[in-house]
């Protein structure tokens, strides 16, 4: 049985050695192999963020919130069906804010709504998307954003 579960760790520690930067920002949040994954931002290395892009004037880069990739039922969901969860989201962790983002006093006059580190709700098809190696990404203008969330596992995500 040792043999067994030596292969299915090795197995594993490659599976997690081959993972992108974004990918190992995710952390499991049971025990099991199968339990859930939620992002935990102090893994997001900052190499990872050197590499994304910074974004210009009044635009915010935002982390789309990734589904579980598991029903409450446990049906596991494949790959695509996460990504398409991914694509329709409208809640996201912020990653950078552009240098003029929020600094209209006439538009923001009790200041900042969100700051890099907040995990935010904005419309359905604000912004522009992009790929990176792991993910996915968005770029919104600092008025797309709705409301600041403080638990991204409290808003129900139905698709």
């Amino acid at each position: 049985m040792s043999d067994a579960t030596s292969a299915l760790e090795q197995k594993w520690a490659q599976e997690e050695a081959s993972k992108s930067p974004l990918e190992k920002a995710y952390e499991k949040v049971g025990s099991k192999k199968t339990d859930k994954e939620k992002l935990n931002p102090e893994k997001l290395s900052s190499d990872l963020l050197d590499q994304l892009p910074d974004p210009t004037g009044w635009r915010i880069l935002i982390l789309p919130y990734r589904g579980q990739g598991q029903t409450e039922g446990g049906i596991h969901l494949t790959e695509k069906t996460v990504e398409r969860q991914q694509i329709a989201t409208v809640l996201g962790y912020v990653l950078k804010t552009g240098e003029l983002a929020y600094q209209d006093e006439h538009k923001f006059p009790t200041g900042p709504w969100c700051k890099a580190g907040d995990w935010v709700l904005f419309g359905r098809y604000a912004g522009s998307r992009f790929d990176i190696e792991g993910g996915e990404v968005k770029i919104l203008n600092d008025d797309e954003i709705i409301a600041k969330v403080n638990d991204p596992e409290a808003i129900l995500h139905n698709y």
